[in-house]
């Protein structure tokens, strides 16, 4: 069997909590996400911010419960705009919760479509500053089996305790 580990993905997998501190300190700077190897247009918007509460089984018959938050941009040329400031994403973000509850912790999704294409989506990576902009890179969000994760998780923790080091540790006994 091919194990497939998603993990470095699910490492960069920012909240919304988190995004918004970042965010918070350079709120004049532009914001430019990045998806599939190119920025978003300057003229792109957020059209549209969900939160869920949800709950299921996985493929083990575990129960899972998670919040998310989706925050959805079409990527759109729009005359001579220039990319959203980051204090501008930050208003949005901080309007919604007027009417939403938003859990900072919640996981985060984005939900992103050039208006052509259907909406795909992503994750969020630690936002950066650079050149005087904040970027942040997207990656898409793979389907993934939740028993196997937990399963390799514990496997690749056995394995770094497990090192050269395991006479004297002794986490592998």
């Amino acid at each position: 069997m091919n194990v497939i580990d998603n993990s470095k993905i699910q490492e960069n997998d920012i909240d919304l909590g988190l995004l918004l501190s970042v965010l918070a300190g350079a709120k004049a700077s532009p914001l430019i996400f990045y998806y599939d190897g190119k920025a978003v247009k300057p003229g792109y918007h957020v059209t549209e911010v969900k939160a869920g509460q949800f709950s299921g089984l996985d493929c083990g018959a575990n129960p899972e419960a998670w919040a998310e938050i989706f925050i959805q941009l079409w990527d759109i040329e729009e005359g001579d705009r220039m990319h959203m400031p980051a204090g501008k994403f930050h208003s949005i973000i901080r309007k919604v919760t007027e009417h939403l509850q938003l859990d900072g912790s919640a996981k985060l999704t984005f939900e992103v479509s050039d208006g052509v294409r259907p909406v795909q989506l992503y994750c969020a990576a630690m936002p950066v500053l650079r050149a005087g902009a904040v970027h942040v890179t997207l990656s898409p969000r793979p389907a993934s089996c939740k028993p196997r994760d937990r399963w390799l998780a514990e496997e690749n923790s056995k394995a770094a305790c497990c090192g050269e080091q395991a006479v004297t540790s002794g986490c592998c006994a």
